[in-house]
């Protein structure tokens, strides 16, 4: 049975990573791609690149197809147009990477360790009303919140 971690490792061998540092250059220089957040909406509007747009992970193959309710056209009309997906560290923007180079994306990439990397770099980050938040803000927002029923259980 594979987890979740295997499958994160397993669409790595097929889908091209690139670092905050590499992204902040890229777009210094006048680079354009689209930069697309597949987290939560809730998740999105506390913390976000600025210019990126939100597609939850759960709708992307809808959301990159003409004729759905979920279609976001700037998707659909973009299957040669870099991409650079985005999640809070890495690894379901790696996940939604793969999915969308299976259908057809060609210059498609993830963003590796995140919102959460992107925070650490101290790059701009906005919140859903526009304001600038700091890498302090960051940290909060990004910490984990992982409950104590969410840990596996103790072997004995």
């Amino acid at each position: 049975m594979e987890g979740y971690d295997d499958l994160v490792a397993e669409a790595l061998t097929r889908v091209k990573e690139i670092m905050p540092w590499d992204l902040s250059r890229a777009l210094a220089e006048g680079k354009k791609p689209i930069l697309l957040d597949v987290r939560e909406a809730v998740e999105f509007d506390s913390l976000r690149l600025p210019g990126s747009i939100n597609v939850p992970r759960g709708v992307l193959e809808q959301s990159c197809e003409w004729d759905y309710d979920e279609t976001v056209p700037e998707l659909a009309a973009s299957r040669e147009q870099e991409i650079v997906v985005i999640c809070r560290s890495g690894k379901r923007s790696v996940l939604a990477a793969d999915m969308m180079r299976r259908m057809g994306f060609t210059n498609v990439v993830s963003l590796k360790t995140g919102v959460r990397g992107w925070s650490d770099y101290e790059q701009p980050m906005t919140n859903a009303n526009g304001e600038t938040l700091d890498a302090d803000d960051g940290d909060v927002l990004l910490a984990p919140r992982v409950r104590h029923e969410q840990h596996k259980p103790k072997q004995t």
